[in-house]
């Protein structure tokens, strides 16, 4: 089955508060992008890095009227917004992109890590045993 194409409608700000309101069909993609300084001009200029807002859409002309009435608000009226869904302006992508560790649960493990974690070999025994 092939998958839905989605698009989103963004804000992405500074920690100064300047904002910067885009459209994209990766929401994903560009805000590494953002991140990384990729994105030339008025965002990579004022360091606009932070993911606070998006919403999504099933077509592009949605998305893209959306970008254009946001874009028309006052920065009040856009301030407002992001604090109605994100009071606490945490940054939404945050950690995308970095690489994660695969945490192995310790009764999963094969190797002799239990020790060097403070749990006796007498513990884990007793733990293995409740499992089964």
């Amino acid at each position: 089955m092939r998958s839905e194409r989605r698009y989103f409608v963004y804000i992405m700000a500074s920690r100064s508060l300047n904002l910067y309101t885009g459209v994209t069909d990766n929401i994903y993609r560009r805000a590494l992008e953002h991140k990384s300084g990729e994105i030339e001009g008025f965002a990579k200029r004022y360091n606009i890095n932070r993911l606070v807002y998006y919403e999504t859409f099933k077509y592009i002309d949605n998305a893209i009227a959306r970008e254009k009435q946001i874009k028309a608000w006052t920065r009040e009226k856009r301030l407002a917004l992001i604090k109605s869904m994100n009071p606490t302006w945490q940054d939404l992508a945050e950690g995308w992109g970095e690489k994660i560790e695969l945490q192995i649960p310790r009764c999963a493990r094969d190797d002799k890590k239990s020790e060097s974690i403070g749990v006796n070999a007498a513990d884990e025994g007793r733990f293995q045993e409740n499992l089964t």
